[in-house]
């Protein structure tokens, strides 16, 4: 078919700038997230997801002022369902077991959004 298939060289990101650019502002975006949360180091994986999340969402100029997600998908992205990253909010408590008093809610803080469904994770 005529494709060859090149790799680059361990240990030297100048080969692939613009990859590297954007590993760059994700990770950026996520300690960005992180610090002003103030969430301990183990949420990390989630402060990526939710920059990842973020950043396709996000008008780019490279695509014609289209986010990824616009171009992917041939829609807007739907910006009411965002929530702030790390905001105290409360989670319904399925489990009260009859007991009429028990919380209805459940203090959580928001950690971003799962694959594929309407809400978010707590």
């Amino acid at each position: 078919m005529g494709i060859e298939h090149h790799t680059s060289c361990v240990d030297r990101p100048q080969q692939n700038g613009r990859v590297e650019r954007k590993y760059r502002n994700i990770l950026e975006m996520a300690r960005a997230l992180r610090f002003q949360t103030g969430l301990p180091f183990k949420h990390w994986g989630d402060c990526v997801l939710t920059a990842t999340y973020i950043i396709n969402r996000l008008p780019n100029s490279i695509i014609g002022d289209l986010s990824p997600y616009e171009k992917l998908f041939k829609e807007k992205p739907k910006y009411i369902q965002m929530r702030s990253f790390g905001y105290l909010g409360i989670a319904n408590n399925l489990d009260n077991k009859g007991d009429k008093f028990a919380p209805r809610g459940i203090p959580c803080v928001m950690l971003g959004y799962p694959q594929g469904k309407k809400g978010i994770i707590c």
